[in-house]
C-alpha cells in the first residue's frame, strides 16, 4: 500500500506518494478552520487507503498562540481529514511517532520537515560529509550530513537560526525590506520602506528566474505575477512608482537586492561549513530555489566548484524537488510503516 507524505507549512501544503508530488498555496494563518478540508482535498488526489506520513512547520502561523497549540491543531486536522488511515508524524529523533504521541511531544515534531528530507537525502552520501542546501518559498535549510545521517547543531527553529542552519530567506515570500535596508539609486542611497510592498518573488520575476504567471495573484499587492506588476511593486519599496523610476534603474535595484540575498545565504552557508570537523565531500541541492543556491555557490564559493553536486531537481523532477520533504516522507514511510 502506498504511503502519502504530507508537509504542512504555514503558507503551503505539499504531498507526495513517491510517484506524484503536489504543492499548493494555503495561507494557514488566514483560515486555520479550513485546514482539515484542505488536507482532505489534497489526499483525494492519491490512493484512498494506506498510511499518511506527515510533518509540520505550520505551528509557527500566528493563528496559534503557541507552537505546541499549533502542533495539536494540525495533527488533529490530519486525523479529521484521514480518519481511516494510519497516521505517523516524523520527529527530529529520526523516527515516526503516532498522532497521540506527537500531540504529547510537540517539541520533537515541530518543524521537523528538514530532518526528514536530510535523513532521506543522506543516502546520496553514505560516507563523508555532505551539506543539504534546500531553498524554498519562505526559508532556506542548510543541513550537515555525516556518513549519511543529519548532524545539525540545532534541532529547534531557534537553535537552527542561531547556528545558520535555518535562514528566513526564500524565493517568494520574503519581504524585500528583510533582504536589505537600503539600495543605491541615481548616485545616492535610499532606504527601503519597511512595508510589505514587494517580495523576493518580484525579484525573480524581474530577473527572469521564474516564468510570468498572469493567473497567479499570490503577491504582495494581490496583483498578477508578471514582470510589469513586479516592477510596480518594487518601485513602491522606494515609495515611488514606475513613472518616477525608469525600468533601467529598477533593473539595477533588482540586482542589488539579489546580491544582498545571496550574501546573506553565503554567510549562513559558510557558518555551517566552518562548524564541521570534516572536509566537505558533496553538496545536495533541493527546492524551488535551486537557481539561487547555484548562483550563491558560483559567486561566493568558487573553491568548492570541483565538489560533487547533486540536484534533486534533476534526479527527481521539479515537482518532486519542490515537494521534497513530502517526497522524503513518502519514501521513509514506505520503508518503516
Amino acid at each position: 500500500m502506498s504511503v502519502v507524505g504530507i508537509d504542512i507549512g504555514g503558507a503551503n501544503l505539499k504531498a507526495s506518494d513517491g510517484k506524484k508530488s503536489v504543492s499548493r498555496p494555503f495561507p494557514l494563518w488566514k483560515e486555520p478552520e479550513n485546514l482539515a478540508d484542505e488536507i482532505s482535498r489534497l489526499l483525494s488526489e492519491f490512493h484512498p487507503y494506506g498510511p499518511v506520513a506527515a510533518t509540520t512547520t505550520g505551528e509557527l502561523a500566528d493563528c496559534f498562540r503557541t507552537r505546541s497549540e499549533g502542533v495539536r491543531e494540525i495533527v488533529s486536522a490530519i486525523q479529521t481529514a484521514a480518519p481511516k488511515r494510519q497516521i505517523a508524524i516524523w520527529q527530529t529523533g529520526g523516527e515516526f511517532l503516532t498522532a497521540d504521541e506527537a500531540i504529547e511531544l510537540p517539541e520533537l515534531v515541530a518543524a521537523a520537515n528538514w530532518h526528514a528530507l536530510a535523513t532521506w537525502a543522506g543516502r546520496a552520501c553514505p560516507q563523508g560529509l555532505a551539506i543539504l542546501l534546500d531553498i524554498g518559498s519562505t526559508t532556506t535549510d542548510i543541513i550537515p550530513i555525516d556518513d549519511g545521517f543529519p548532524v545539525p547543531q540545532g534541532t529547534t527553529d531557534l537553535a537552527r537560526l542561531c547556528s545558520g542552519e535555518l535562514v528566513y530567506q526564500g524565493t517568494r515570500r520574503t519581504p524585500l525590506c528583510a533582504v536589505t535596508k537600503e539600495v543605491g539609486i541615481y548616485d545616492s542611497t535610499c532606504p527601503l520602506a519597511a512595508e510589505l510592498f514587494a517580495t523576493t518573488f518580484d525579484i525573480a520575476l524581474i530577473l527572469g528566474d521564474v516564468k510570468e504567471q498572469p493567473e497567479n495573484f499570490e503577491t504582495a499587492n494581490s496583483r498578477s505575477a508578471t514582470k510589469e506588476d513586479a516592477q510596480h511593486r518594487l518601485a513602491r519599496m522606494l515609495c515611488s512608482d514606475c513613472e518616477q523610476i525608469s525600468a533601467t534603474e529598477l533593473q539595477k535595484i533588482t540586482r542589488q537586492i539579489r546580491d544582498c540575498q545571496l550574501e546573506t545565504l553565503s554567510k549562513a552557508f559558510r557558518k555551517v561549513l566552518t562548524a564541521q570537523e570534516k572536509e566537505l565531500a558533496m553538496i545536495i541541492l533541493s527546492g524551488e530555489g535551486e537557481y539561487l543556491a547555484r548562483r550563491m555557490l558560483d559567486q561566493h564559493f568558487n573553491d568548492l566548484s570541483s565538489l560533487e553536486t547533486i540536484s534533486l531537481n534533476t534526479i527527481l523532477s521539479n515537482d518532486h524537488s519542490e515537494a521534497a520533504c513530502a517526497y522524503a516522507l513518502a519514501k521513509l514511510g514506505t520503508e518503516r510503516l
